[in-house]
């Protein structure tokens, strides 16, 4: 995964509203045990408006997915993307040789 779209991900995920987003959302296609904007607004205690920003930065890292289903739009978590975000995350901090900078200049 290149550097620039972990880095997005990253970002996306540094925000403690996103995080917990992500920690509500089911991990299946389903509007069973999903949640549409105004049943995360209402468990999170914010403006849908607000949860709408924070779902497309989340899904605009490909984070999550979106679908209108049973008359609303339903998002769930991206898992083959998440699991890719995480593998390249550990790449990245065990210094794997295959996803280190070639730049060698560390003083």
């Amino acid at each position: 995964m290149p550097h620039s779209e972990l880095a997005q991900q990253l970002k996306a995920v540094g925000d403690p509203t996103r995080l917990r987003i992500l920690q509500l959302l089911p991990r299946s296609k389903t509007c069973r045990g999903g949640y549409n904007v105004s049943q995360l607004a209402d468990e999170l205690g914010i403006a849908q408006p607000t949860v709408s920003h924070h779902l497309k930065i989340l899904f605009q890292a490909k984070l999550i997915s979106c679908e209108k289903m049973c008359r609303d739009a339903y998002y769930w978590i991206n898992e083959p993307i998440v699991d890719a975000v995480f593998d390249s995350f550990r790449a990245v901090v065990k210094c794997d040789p295959a996803a280190r900078n070639t730049n060698k200049s560390h003083k």
